[in-house]
């Protein structure tokens, strides 16, 4: 091995000279004695008998015991293994050689193509941008799907969230939105999914594509704890990139995951169960992962898009709750609407874009407003029209909606393989509404 990277492997394994030793161990968490440590220091774990190695993040503190949440499983450890305390705390290398590359949480490639050269280390958990440095959002960012671009526009350094059911589509239109945006860099983060879906989204829904993107996963069989920071480190990644100026789009899948898992670590430590329960810690985390994304003067920007699993399409559920507060939007997905065979299942009239009136033209804006008047009439009075109790001519605007009931079902459908930009879809848009101030 040549001196130069021998030096530089030593220099990355920074650990204490001392040690503490393992006293107590549960399924969950570590009880280890003889080291001054402090909350969320990192440590490294080491069988006397195998020569086992795994990390783990102090969680509680009590006098001179302190308890230790694994990062991997503790089969195979016991009382009196070693504890080192690991002097480079949580960071992780970042870099452009990360793109293309699927790897997991610490940044380790697990696509098989080889080891990844970065010199430059990242800590995971930052301060979200503050709040007099944010910049104003005033540009469009172009997803390529027609009901948002068109319907929901969004902005760039915008946080939205994809609020669905299970089933209903989510996987799908995460990949519409990687592929059809014009975004130089793109992070996808998939946190506490299943191993099988990580494939399949690679080459399904990403068509095997991973030019300037970078793919961070931790599974459902990971620990809590790398699923609560696979989400952290997958942030850390993104940011790096808006450091350098340019505009990044982040997509994580899934939120309610990564609540779960912060709910199994807090419920672990002892936390009080409150709504469906979800300790106190899970809902004040969601803000320090969502805040992290935005514009910051002088400097490029985060679009994120953030999905939440509904559990039984239940819209009021804690985390889906909390998520709403916090974001500058919500992309709804109906499940009405895929028995229709519409795709992307896009419900507009719940949904919401908070910075779209700022970004959009007045004639944009009117179009908008028109095709959402045009769908609540057809909503209010679907019954009715299907059982041909309406007599046309009663109304004119409900006959006008009506008519150009075929044409707006149509402007609502995409298929996954086609994008569209966000002129031809505004475009498409103030043609079938004819927009005119309402």
């Amino acid at each position: 091995m040549p001196f130069t990277s021998l030096k530089d492997k030593l220099a990355s394994q920074k650990y204490s000279i001392s040690f503490g030793e393992v006293v107590k161990i549960n399924a969950t968490v570590i009880t280890a004695i003889g080291l001054k440590v402090s909350i969320s220091d990192m440590v490294k774990i080491i069988s006397n008998d195998t020569g086992q190695e795994t990390f783990g993040m102090v969680t509680e503190i009590d006098g001179k015991t302190f308890f230790i949440t694994p990062f991997s499983f503790v089969e195979g450890f016991c009382s009196g293994d070693r504890v080192f305390l690991d002097q480079t705390g949580m960071n992780i290398p970042v870099g452009s050689s990360l793109l293309g590359r699927v790897v997991d949480p610490f940044m380790r490639p697990i696509d098989g193509k080889g080891p990844i050269a970065t010199s430059k280390l990242s800590p995971i958990i930052k301060a979200p941008i503050p709040a007099m440095k944010r910049g104003m959002i005033d540009e469009v960012f172009s997803v390529g799907v027609k009901s948002i671009d068109g319907l929901l526009t969004c902005g760039k350094g915008q946080k939205l969230g994809i609020f669905a059911g299970s089933g209903v589509g989510k996987s799908t239109l995460m990949g519409m939105i990687v592929r059809g945006s014009n975004a130089p860099i793109k992070v996808v983060a998939l946190i506490g999914e299943r191993g099988r879906e990580v494939p399949e989204f690679i080459e399904k829904n990403l068509a095997g594509n991973l030019e300037n993107t970078v793919i961070i996963v931790a599974t459902s069989d990971d620990s809590p704890l790398m699923r609560k920071y696979g989400a952290f480190a997958a942030m850390s990644v993104a940011e790096h990139f808006k450091d350098q100026g340019l505009d990044v789009l982040f997509i994580m899948d899934s939120v309610t995951r990564f609540a779960m898992a912060q709910r199994e670590i807090g419920l672990a430590l002892g936390e009080p169960p409150t709504s469906k329960g979800y300790p106190p810690s899970s809902l004040t985390l969601l803000p320090q992962l969502m805040e992290r994304a935005g514009k910051e003067e002088g400097k490029g920007s985060i679009t994120a898009f953030f999905t939440i699993l509904i559990e039984g399409d239940d819209m009021s559920d804690p985390i889906a709750d909390q998520s709403r507060s916090i974001l500058d939007g919500h992309i709804v997905l109906s499940r009405e609407l895929t028995d229709f065979g519409i795709y992307p299942p896009v419900h507009v009239l719940n949904s919401a874009s908070r910075v779209m009136s700022d970004i959009v033209t007045e004639e944009h804006l009117a179009a908008i407003l028109k095709f959402r008047r045009f769908y609540t009439l057809l909503k209010e009075n679907e019954v009715l029209i299907r059982i041909g109790a309406y007599t046309k001519g009663s109304d004119s605007e409900l006959d006008e909606a009506i008519s150009k009931k075929t044409s707006m079902d149509k402007f609502l459908s995409q298929h996954s393989n086609t994008q569209t930009n966000y002129d031809e879809a505004v475009e498409t848009l103030m043609k079938l509404m004819e927009a005119s101030p309402l």
